[in-house]
């Protein structure tokens, strides 16, 4: 039932005690907190979630807590632990927002609705189903992860969402089977890896933990058992190795940091099959981390951890004068210690490190395996580092500010009917949508539906919404399509399969075409016969005909033709002299400029430079919009590729100012 402004429910004794004691809890455990906020925002939660429960069964009051403890003990600010609290607000209040927006703040209620907004589009789209080939479910996820990142007015409302689902972890061992496989594949697939590239380490590992309980139960419970088995031990072993090393470093007169590098039971999973070890095999579940200032001190530090305990000749690795491909540099060996028994150790320093977490290498790419995506590493940087600074900003207004999740808003991510997630460029139409899923779905596109509203075709989609493509059983894209000014496309790919269309409706007339070109050109080489094949390929065409096609066009020029001839000649052969040759009548454009042997062309001034006379100038053949004329010094000019220096014309101006 959901309650209005009006009727809201009264406090029970029973969640009045349950509050009180979550409150006591924080204060024992040291963590700070606003308390008359915290208590405030528990009490108008607590009567809508009184009888209530999330889907593992746990009562929603304590599950809201739960979240809100983690999201404190990260040291994260009093608005996002109130927006955990009053997260399932929307599902029992039916003015919600009005509400909240009065009692918390307009902040506060940004944050739920923003909650509220990702579950509802995580629960719409579907996650790959098992038979789905194995590239197209690992893109599909990739592009939700991206989504649910880039649709948050604020990177506050994944962390609570991250939260959330931890806690959600925590109490599902009394859920049904079924139940707890779809959550923990669902994480292990979705949220572990969001809390990887936000560098959320504590929630991270606890979520690949939890989800690989689930998920390999018995494996699970075995490493598990030999871990916690050897756990008192294993950490006086590594207490003991630390004050050691420490103590070694001080003598050396080396200041560094030295600390013990918990192994998580999903890593140790991994590895173990990775490598194809057991667990006995693997030398780095006692782990410790060396951080230094510079790089002689590493191989210092190297050093006198060899010296202390004998390497194991097959566990070292240089990183350092050998990166890895995604920028991580660190020392990493292993050797006997105490007890014969084997230690890791890795050596960095303190920028190493820094960079390991925070680099535009993406640590996370290496981790995850896969390719990388400059843009996105960037933005992700630049979130990981807002999130170093939590402790800094918190309770301020710069960390609302700085938590504006502006930079990841260049794409948008949208729906196909069947919840697929496509990923477009910001500003994309439906029509960009349809090309994007099929170019003959793109070519019937007659019209749109938005969330089941009909739209324009230029209508620029957002993040978050539905598609679907209204077509026509025999159709073609309009020219208008390809007009960048009418605004129907945003990407260039689209526009380049509209191009293609239109050059393939006159195929036969572009290769007769291109085919008297040519002879043109090998005439006024004095070149009798030429291997067409090897002219094709040469200038990157499959084929004769989609050469002569692309000279029919104009695509391709004569004297870029003409220049691949010679090359390709033996004698390399040089072409007539002007004496031989009928001179071209030079053509004045109604601009004023003077190009010789150009017929039948557009001549225009390019925007980009706005070339007057007397300035030297010069001509460049575009595709499909004439000659553009260019000043001699204007930047586009100077980068000109070089296998596009043929498009280049003498240009000059008929009369000089």
């Amino acid at each position: 039932m959901v309650a209005t402004t009006q009727h809201l429910p009264p406090l029970t004794g029973q969640d009045s005690t349950a509050i009180q004691q979550w409150l006591a809890a924080l204060a024992d455990a040291g963590i700070p907190a606003d308390t008359a906020a915290m208590r405030l925002a528990c009490e108008f939660a607590a009567p809508l979630y009184h009888d209530k429960t999330n889907l593992t069964g746990t009562p929603l009051l304590q599950h809201a807590l739960g979240s809100a403890s983690i999201l404190l003990g990260m040291h994260l600010d009093r608005e996002t632990v109130i927006a955990a609290i009053l997260h399932a607000i929307p599902a029992y209040l039916d003015d919600w927002a009005t509400v909240l927006n009065a009692r918390f703040g307009r902040n506060v209620t940004v944050l739920v609705e923003g909650i509220s907004r990702m579950e509802q589009i995580r629960q719409f789209s579907e996650m790959p189903h098992a038979g789905t080939d194995k590239d197209e479910a690992a893109q599909q996820i990739e592009s939700l992860r991206k989504m649910l990142l880039a649709m948050v007015e604020d990177i506050r409302v994944v962390l609570i969402k991250l939260a959330e689902r931890t806690q959600t972890l925590r109490d599902l061992s009394a859920a049904e089977p079924a139940l707890q496989q779809r959550i923990a594949q669902e994480t292990r697939s979705l949220f572990a890896p969001l809390a990887n590239r936000l560098g959320v380490w504590q929630i991270k590992w606890e979520l690949e933990d939890l989800s690989v309980r689930y998920l390999e139960p018995t494996l699970y419970k075995k490493i598990a058992k030999l871990l916690d088995e050897r756990r008192v031990d294993r950490e006086r072993y590594i207490a003991d190795i630390l004050a050691k090393l420490k103590q070694a470093l001080t003598q050396a007169g080396i200041e560094g940091e030295v600390s013990g590098r918990p192994k998580h039971i999903y890593s140790i999973i991994n590895k173990m099959k990775r490598k194809h070890l057991d667990f006995d095999q693997l030398y780095d579940v006692r782990a410790v981390r060396v951080l230094v200032e510079n790089v002689e001190q590493c191989y210092a530090a190297l050093s006198i951890v060899h010296e202390l305990w004998q390497p194991i000749s097959s566990e070292f690795d240089d990183y350092i004068a050998h990166p890895k491909s995604n920028g991580y540099r660190s020392l990493h060996t292993a050797v006997f210690g105490p007890r014969e028994l084997a230690l890791e150790v890795q050596i960095r320093t303190q920028q190493m490190h820094h960079d390991s977490e925070l680099g535009v290498a993406a640590h996370w790419r290496y981790k995850e395996n896969k390719k990388s995506d400059a843009d996105f590493d960037e933005k992700i940087t630049w979130l990981r580092s807002i999130l170093e600074w939590k402790a800094e900003l918190a309770d301020s207004d710069d960390l609302r500010e700085q938590f504006k999740n502006e930079l990841l808003q260049d794409r948008v991510y949208v729906f196909t009917p069947q919840g697929k997630v496509i990923d477009l460029p910001k500003g994309a139409t439906p029509v960009d949508f349809a090309y994007t899923l099929h170019t003959d779905l793109g070519h019937r596109t007659r019209g749109a539906k938005v969330d089941s509203n009909i739209v324009p075709l230029k209508y620029q989609l957002q993040t978050g919404q539905r598609i679907e493509i209204l077509t026509t059983k025999q159709g073609a894209p309009s020219r208008d399509w390809i007009n960048p000014a009418l605004g129907y496309l945003k990407s260039a790919r689209a526009r380049a399969k509209v191009r293609h269309w239109f050059a393939t409706q006159n195929l036969d007339d572009s290769i007769a075409q291109g085919r008297m070109i040519l002879e043109r050109e090998l005439q006024r080489l004095g070149v009798s016969d030429i291997n067409q094949e090897k002219l094709a390929q040469k200038l990157h065409y499959n084929k004769p005909d989609d050469l002569l096609a692309a000279l029919g066009r104009g695509d391709i020029t004569a004297r870029r033709a003409g220049t691949a001839i010679q090359q390709e000649l033996p004698n390399k052969v040089a072409a007539p002299p002007a004496t031989n040759t009928r001179p071209a009548t030079p053509r004045t454009s109604s601009t004023g400029v003077l190009i010789e042997g150009v017929n039948n062309l557009v001549i225009r001034m390019a925007k980009c430079c706005k070339p007057e006379a007397p300035e030297d100038i010069v001509g460049y053949v575009t595709r499909d919009r004439g000659i553009a004329i260019h000043s001699a010094h204007c930047l586009f000019m100077q980068r000109v590729p070089q296998d596009k220096k043929d498009r280049l014309l003498d240009a000059s101006w008929a009369t000089k100012k």
